[in-house]
């Protein structure tokens, strides 16, 4: 049997040799040395149910064999060339992404990280417009790169001391929260009718893109109004400003949908997508209309990205969704786990809302008054850990839970964890 280091070694190594804005969950963090599909297990030979997949990353489940075969079959055949060579994984999967995400967006370019895509899309944004302002959310996150990280709007995300210019922000549609003291739907989505006061009256009108997350994750899975969407875009038209959608954490499957954006019936110019992509194996892209990526003409590669390896989990994770239909799996366990806890909230008022689309939920916990019961999170979450369920956690406070589990759950494991949930929550509220 491996013998492993555990917990508190790894912490003291961590302490000497990695840089300190790396933080960690739980107090008493274990050490994950296995998973499988919905599962993890820790030195010691616990099991834990995973309903946060490495934050919307293994979609398809840890170690899913499929997905491994193809991966292993490529490490044996061609690991690595770089993409300014001709393979044929990277031609393929970008097939793929063009016959499976929306409206006619055609051309993508392989990056490694979700902040690359985010970073790309920006610049292929400029590059077609000619224009160089940009606009997005407050609350959203975007990336740890100097622009992405400009465009990020939750401070403590922003940790550059000196962010690009030219970038503006516009309310985000929360509607438990809402910046503008409103309620939808007299509110006639105000935050969204804004964008036009913002565009005429804040920029030097040379804006290239406008930039959101159809569904804000770190915000505390803030999901807009229907119509929403469709209001911000018919704003940008009149004003010739492009629509780029992240979906680095809400894609593929995870909402029922293989992209969430398409929730709100709407198609973006440029898409952005990384995490579940992989399934833990680093890749990204960013995708657009032909039109739009035909202005990218000057060399450009990336060393890693499009991979035979990387493009190989990719096309064996869209391969794995179609044949094993989680987007049914994700609509069919998200409405069980949104009325799960619904259910619970409603003879616990430490819960004041729950919101979310398929297996993207989330469960913001409070005191009298909606104050932000953080504290309370992280004593339920540390409990949750031990009774075998990693539960994530977000929010601009930090006192939403975070459900995104793998999204080959079962029935049982979540009503497993809600009777646990609400065990925990008797115990503290």
């Amino acid at each position: 049997m491996k013998e492993y280091i555990g917990p508190q070694n790894i912490l003291k190594k961590k302490q000497k040799y990695i840089m300190p804005c790396l933080g960690h969950f739980y107090k008493n963090p274990p050490q994950f040395v296995k998973g499988t599909m919905q599962y993890l297990f820790d030195n010691t030979g616990k099991k834990y149910t995973d309903f946060f997949a490495g934050v919307s990353v293994m979609n398809c489940g840890h170690c899913n064999p499929e997905i491994t075969a193809a991966v292993c079959q490529q490490v044996n055949e061609l690991q690595h060339v770089c993409n300014i060579y001709l393979t044929e994984n990277f031609v393929n999967l970008a097939e793929k992404l063009a016959q499976v995400t929306p409206g006619t967006l055609q051309k993508s370019f392989f990056c490694s990280t979700g902040t690359e895509a985010n970073e790309g899309a920006l610049l292929l944004a400029e590059l077609y417009t000619k224009n160089n302002e940009y606009i997005a959310l407050r609350h959203g996150l975007h990336g740890r790169t100097k622009l992405t990280m400009s465009l990020t709007g939750i401070s403590m995300w922003r940790t550059d001391p000196h962010p690009v210019g030219g970038i503006h922000f516009a309310p985000n549609p929360d509607c438990y929260r809402c910046p503008l003291k409103k309620h939808y739907p007299e509110c006639d989505i105000e935050c969204a009718n804004m964008l036009e006061d913002i565009i005429n009256y804040s920029t030097a009108n040379k804006v290239a893109a406008f930039i959101a997350e159809p569904i804000q994750g770190n915000a505390g899975i803030i999901v807009p109004p229907k119509n929403y969407f469709k209001r911000i875009k018919e704003i940008l038209n009149r004003h010739h400003i492009l629509l780029i959608i992240d979906e680095v954490q809400s894609g593929f499957a995870r909402t029922g949908k293989m992209f969430a954006i398409e929730n709100f019936d709407v198609v973006p110019d440029i898409m952005t997508m990384a995490k579940a992509l992989g399934n833990g194996v680093p890749i990204s892209a960013f995708i657009a209309t032909a039109e739009i990526a035909d202005a990218y003409v000057k060399p450009s590669a990336s060393t890693l990205g499009g991979n035979p390896v990387s493009t190989a989990a990719g096309i064996a994770v869209l391969d794995y969704i179609k044949k094993h239909d989680l987007l049914n799996n994700a609509q069919e366990r998200g409405r069980q786990l949104k009325n799960g806890l619904k259910d619970i909230q409603s003879r616990h008022p430490l819960i004041g809302d729950v919101r979310g689309i398929g297996l993207m939920v989330g469960a913001e916990l409070v005191t009298k008054g909606k104050i932000p019961a953080a504290a309370k999170l992280d004593i339920i979450s540390e409990e949750m850990k031990d009774r075998g369920f990693v539960i994530g956690k977000n929010g601009i406070s930090r006192n939403v839970l975070a459900f995104q589990p793998p999204l080959v759950i079962t029935e049982k494991n979540i009503a497993n964890m809600l009777d646990a949930l609400e065990t925990t929550i008797k115990k503290y509220e």
